[in-house]
């Protein structure tokens, strides 16, 4: 099992640092570093900077969204980013939410599992520097009946397959996901739960392609927190927490809110959600349970998390991705270290 790190979005207070945090994670031999995009920071505009800033830790977006993008913008960007870095990019893709989508980008959120695969079928297309053309429901290369031609991409990517990821939740959207892509991008993972609420629909995707688990990388996102007081690091993440579940997309269309269900926190969830979207955001975080945070960041000791990597390891994940949190640079860099500690302690480095 391998190591990565997520800076979460730019732009949050914590620019420098990030990019300190960055630098210390290439020198640990972290294999790679992830940022993210919402409505704020674009992710290929941060992950340049890091690149340009580290020597050989890998660079992933997670996500680029795509309802921001043209797919063949997309192809453009990776082709760039994977030149400029000497081959060290990693493409992750995400439809986002309905309300992102449909009101910062004004596209609508329908038939997202439809849109992900022709997107994912473009994007390949145009890195292969053949002649685009496309005829899909949703994208038609080149437009009928007009000037346009089908046209190839001028700028050579370093590598010829440049590793393709999706940020998946759903039961369908994970199949599809081990039907088309290199690696799926897990939040809130349970190493409990991660057969059942994840891996099982992978698996089923990559029979359907034909292919087995070998060399799929699975990615999961966990915060990490050193610290004896494990009720009191867990306390930290509940305002989190209660963010994605009870407050992300809509009532309907929460993926977050279904993952917990499915992980068995039905009631919970709904109070969460009910107590978020009434404007009790307080209420909400105090209404998280405290299992559903353990269970899916790592928290404590080094020996604690230690034990946890080692689950995670059992349950399929090859790479684990720590999004190190402290109040300060020092207690980043310091869970940062702990995360390589944890992993020798574990027997997994």
């Amino acid at each position: 099992m391998r190591l990565g790190i997520n800076l979460g979005y730019w732009g949050a207070g914590m620019d420098g640092d990030n990019l300190a945090v960055a630098q210390e994670a290439d020198r640990l031999g972290y294999d790679v570093c992830w940022a993210a995009e919402a409505y704020g920071s674009d992710a290929p505009t941060v992950l340049a900077w890091v690149a340009a800033k580290t020597e050989r830790i890998d660079v992933g977006s997670a996500i680029m969204q795509i309802p921001a993008r043209q797919p063949a913008m997309t192809a453009m960007t990776a082709a760039t980013l994977d030149s400029l870095t000497g081959g060290r990019f990693r493409l992750g893709l995400g439809v986002s939410g309905p309300q992102v989508s449909e009101g910062w980008y004004g596209v609508k959120f329908d038939k997202p599992l439809a849109r992900t695969r022709e997107y994912v079928e473009i994007v390949r297309k145009a890195m292969t520097r053949e002649r685009l053309s496309y005829e899909g429901e949703h994208w038609t290369l080149p437009l009928p009946d007009g000037p346009g031609k089908p046209i190839k991409l001028t700028v050579h990517p370093q590598r010829e397959h440049i590793p393709l990821y999706i940020a998946a939740i759903g039961p369908k959207n994970l199949e599809q996901t081990g039907e088309i892509a290199d690696g799926a991008l897990l939040i809130f993972p349970s190493a409990e739960h991660l057969e059942e609420t994840a891996l099982r629909h992978l698996r089923a995707g990559r029979e359907k392609a034909g292919l087995t688990m070998q060399g799929f990388d699975v990615c999961p996102t966990l915060p990490l927190a050193l610290g004896d007081d494990v009720n009191a690091l867990a306390d930290v993440f509940r305002p989190y927490t209660a963010l994605y579940v009870g407050g992300m997309g809509s009532r309907k269309q929460n993926f977050y809110n279904q993952l917990a269900q499915r992980m068995g926190y039905e009631k919970e969830a709904a109070e969460i959600q009910d107590k978020y979207l009434a404007g009790d955001k307080a209420g909400a975080a105090a209404a998280v349970p405290h299992s559903l945070i353990d269970q899916t960041a790592l928290l404590g000791s080094v020996e604690r998390i230690a034990e946890r990597m080692t689950a995670y390891a059992e349950a399929g994940v090859t790479t684990l991705t720590l999004a190190p949190a402290g109040f300060t640079l020092d207690e980043r860099l310091a869970a940062l270290r702990a995360g390589v500690e944890a992993m020798e302690h574990a027997g997994l480095a």
